[in-house]
């Protein structure tokens, strides 16, 4: 967990995704479309990409990838980013989190 924190810490927008995973390179794509600042880590591409998994998976991330974070709060994963983006509230979180200026 102290890992994860420290990863997001101080980043607009954080993705955890696998490099393999569809939905995960869907919702980068989605983000950034908007200009986004985004980071991602992508999990299978690192050293202690396990240890990453296994705590988004205690902090209740299912499925594990792709796992946002908008102004270091977790989110959720893609039906979450994809209900806020079809009710118009994905833009404004990304606003009030610098992420994007409009």
């Amino acid at each position: 967990m102290d890992t994860i924190t420290s990863m997001v810490y101080e980043k607009p927008v954080v993705i955890f995704s696998k490099s393999t995973c569809c939905l995960s390179h869907s919702i980068t794509s989605l983000i950034r479309s908007f200009g986004a600042n985004l980071t991602v880590y992508e999990l299978d591409e690192m050293t202690n990409g396990q240890q990453i998994e296994r705590a988004l998976v205690q902090m209740g991330c299912q499925p594990s990838v792709p796992a946002v974070f908008i102004g270091q709060q977790f989110i959720g994963g893609s039906k979450r980013i994809m209900s806020l983006h079809l009710r118009n509230e994905l833009v404004p979180m990304l606003i009030n989190a610098k992420a994007i200026w409009i």
